[in-house]
């Protein structure tokens, strides 16, 4: 292959919250087109609360290291703590962890459905960017099938859950019984609305919602029967909160401790749970300290989530095998990209060649009509093409089964001269004639 594929990136397993936190990527346009400056070909950036991960098409210039430096930049850190907590993949391996990220197969709950529209939200922006080019698009289409496959021929979506239901769960843990509890909501976007359905279902009394956009506020307290507040008003509704689920997408905590004091003092010190769903951090980790106040980060819903994986390990095992197939079907379809080049010399030689006879037939012949001129043309041309399906479908099908096309473009290019063909004729003026003497004997 005359390019590379880098998946480089860091993720719930590999990296705590606090280094996620750091090296997010907050303008994902922006770190894209400094990408291509650099020299990548083509470039999808991935940036959610438990993953950021890069997917670049570059030439051998260009190195997993000079990726990670750029990344440690943008984000104002450096290699030598983002080398440690990151991972690389590359070429095959890396299309194989897409496919596994499409299937919810590497998230933190196994099956959870949000990770595939992120995806797809993704792509989406890097297709509109000119970002995303041949290789890319091929690639997450063929993600998004292999995810559909696996959601369509096993059972591990339907125990699925999410984030926010797991920090429900968490919830239940907490005060047993949540029927009487009152919820509040920091954010309006798609995992608040999941944790608000989590909720209701629970039996929570009533839920506020609390969003820096009021209309979103509103529209999501409408749907589920609860209360829109003004964000302004954040913490004199706190002081009537029992359960907080926060998750938005601030670049910096909007619930300190110093405030929350007062809060408490208002409430009597009567227990709170929050659960910090956002990278970066909603909430001030010093909250925590606080008298009869229970935080817990997306790292803490670990627990909950390994609760789950037992029952999904069997269709587990069926999804992956699902991705492996699929790996190695992208893998023909990458190899077969090393073909083109040579099939396309074969059918350019087969047609100069036609042309040639054609014009020498068209002079033996003398005056010819359009229709007759048209019909030779065109038998001159089906014969090339004709001849040489056998040799193409022969090249196709064993670069397939052997995957290792170099080999056979190179015996193509010799045995039918490609290379020497393409040398411009007065290349061959300087060459010296072979003079063969005859045996005088």
């Amino acid at each position: 292959m005359d390019h590379n594929i880098y998946l480089i990136g860091l993720n719930h397993r590999s990296a705590g919250v606090d280094v996620r936190e750091r090296y997010a990527l907050t303008n994902v346009e922006e770190f894209e087109a400094g990408l291509l400056e650099l020299g990548v070909r083509e470039v999808m950036a991935l940036s959610t609360c438990n993953r950021v991960e890069i997917l670049v098409v570059c030439s051998g210039d260009i190195t997993e290291k000079n990726i990670l430096k750029y990344w440690a930049q943008r984000c104002c850190g450096s290699v030598s703590e983002l080398d440690p907590n990151s991972y690389c993949h590359k070429d095959l391996k890396a299309v194989k962890h897409l496919f596994r990220v499409a299937c919810s197969l590497d998230s933190m709950i196994v099956g959870e459905p949000q990770i595939l529209g992120q995806l797809k939200d993704s792509y989406r922006s890097a297709v509109d960017a000119g970002a995303a080019r041949v290789i890319i698009n091929r690639m997450l289409h063929k993600a998004f099938f292999v995810a559909k496959r696996v959601r369509t021929e096993t059972s591990i979506a339907s125990s699925a859950v999410s984030i926010s239901y797991a920090a429900v769960e968490l919830a239940k843990k907490i005060f047993g019984e949540l029927s009487g509890q009152r919820a509040m909501l920091i954010g309006a976007g798609e995992m608040a609305e999941l944790a608000a359905t989590h909720l209701l279902n629970s039996g929570v009394e009533k839920i506020a919602i609390a969003n820096r956009t009021f209309a979103r506020a509103e529209e999501l307290a409408n749907n589920m029967n609860g209360e829109a507040i003004p964000f302004e008003n954040l913490y004199e509704h706190l002081q009537e909160t029992d359960i907080i689920i926060s998750s938005t997408g601030a670049p910096h905590a909007v619930i300190t401790a110093k405030e929350m004091k007062q809060v408490l003092k208002k409430r009597k010190f009567k227990p709170m749970f929050f659960i910090d769903i956002a990278v970066p951090r909603d909430i001030d980790p010093d909250v925590n300290g606080l008298d009869n106040v229970y935080l817990y980060d997306i790292d803490d819903l670990k627990d909950v989530v390994e609760e789950n994986m037992s029952q999904r390990e069997d269709e587990a095992v069926k999804a992956d095998s699902i991705v492996e197939f699929e790996t190695l079907s992208f893998g023909n379809w990458i190899n077969s990209l090393d073909l083109q080049p040579t099939i396309v010399d074969l059918f350019n030689r087969s047609e100069n060649v036609a042309q040639k006879e054609l014009a020498k037939t068209l002079k033996r012949l003398g005056d010819v009509d359009s229709k007759t001129h048209k019909a030779l043309e065109t038998m001159a041309m089906s014969i090339g093409k004709k001849l040489l399906h056998e040799p193409v479908v022969f090249l196709k099908r064993r670069t397939e089964e052997e995957g290792n096309a170099d080999k056979f473009v190179d015996l193509a290019r010799r045995m039918f001269n490609l290379d020497d063909d393409l040398i411009p004729p007065d290349a061959h003026c300087g060459r010296k004639k072979k003079v063969i003497h005859k045996d005088k004997g």
